[in-house]
């Protein structure tokens, strides 16, 4: 950081994230996009919220009232590496076929090939993920990992399981992605928590936030965890906001579960759709943007520690005038909270 940036002065059209000078070689932050989205079951668009949260960065304030001033630690974006685009737009024409039979393919030689190809993809998306935040953590940096849909973070997590052991995440989202390979995609943004608690032994607990749509196996899926999963049920959640119980007290409880060591991984539909309008799965209810940082806050108090993080979701919108609106606005935003609450953590 330079010793003549200005916190307090707008930022300039060729600053990088949140307006910052930040290089990635000295942050303590480092941002890895990850524009993909090809298994998207309803609405596609998340491909393009790492760049569209760029550029609404720059209209974020630095100072942050919980934290201080984050940003002197060293934020920066790693310049999105273009084989995530061309994964992309390959995968995402294969999948849209085998989206439109609900993933019956069997027997269907066409549709059978175009879902072993996402699924190779798939592999493939997780591997880069994977090398780079490896990378980064190698250099005891903080991870940030901005999709794209909820499938792009698994390399991240993986990571960080190999880097710490006993690692903790905290979920939230609207739903509990606990499907098993969900329309035939092993990768799917619906499966990403099935593939932890299948493929990642390390980690130990999961506690979700904001669940409020999930199918019955993913319901037996929880009660079967052995307690290994603390799911807090959007509806269990809003009666104890209409009784007057303290949420404080309701959030601090379910961190206790957590190990020291935690990933939080952030889907935008676990908040209140009219922050996130535009997001591939929006469903009703969810949490306020106070409800959110409540948890937030929590966390940076709670003796834990982040060491890896994700956003995933942000759909900016369908057409170019809309790249710039509300869901990248609210997406730079909660990206910084999510980043000021980790490093207060470290």
């Amino acid at each position: 950081m330079s010793k003549n940036f200005d916190p307090n002065a707008a930022a300039t059209a060729d600053a990088g994230l949140f307006g910052l000078q930040s290089q990635v070689a000295d942050a303590q932050v480092i941002v890895i996009g990850v524009p993909f989205d090809a298994t998207a079951s309803y609405r596609k668009g998340a491909a393009r919220g790492p760049r569209a949260i760029l550029r609404a960065s720059l209209q974020v304030d630095l100072f942050d009232l919980a934290t201080g001033r984050p940003y002197e630690a060293g934020i920066a974006m790693a310049e999105i590496d273009e084989r995530f685009d061309a994964w992309n737009d390959e995968a995402t024409g294969l999948a849209d076929q085998v989206i439109a039979v609900g993933g019956a393919v069997a027997g269907n030689p066409v549709l059978e090939r175009a879902l072993a190809r996402v699924n190779a993809i798939g592999e493939e998306v997780n591997r880069l993920v994977h090398a780079k935040t490896v990378e980064v953590l190698a250099r005891d940096r903080l991870p940030a990992i901005v999709g794209g849909d909820h499938s792009t973070p698994f390399g991240a997590i993986q990571a960080c399981a190999e880097r710490f052991g006993d690692l903790g995440l905290l979920h939230f989202d609207a739903h509990a992605d606990l499907r098993l390979a969900y329309e035939g995609f092993e990768w799917s943004h619906a499966s990403i928590m099935d593939n932890v608690v299948r493929k990642l032994p390390a980690v130990s607990r999961i506690v979700q936030v904001g669940v409020r749509d999930f199918c019955e196996a993913e319901y037996e899926a929880i009660h079967d965890s052995d307690g290994g999963i603390r799911t807090v049920f959007d509806r269990d959640w809003a009666a104890a906001r209409f009784d007057g119980e303290s949420l404080r007290d309701i959030v601090r409880e379910h961190l206790e579960f957590l190990p020291k060591n935690v990933f939080v991984s952030f889907d935008v539909d676990g908040l209140d759709p009219t922050l996130c309008p535009n997001t591939g799965t929006p469903v009703p209810g969810g949490l306020s943007w106070r409800e959110a940082n409540l948890w937030l806050d929590e966390l940076a108090k709670s003796g834990r520690r982040v060491v890896g993080l994700d956003l995933n979701e942000v759909n900016p919108g369908a057409t170019p005038e809309d790249e710039d609106a509300w869901d990248a606005i609210v997406g730079a935003r909660l990206l910084y909270r999510l980043i000021a609450t980790a490093l207060a953590t470290r």
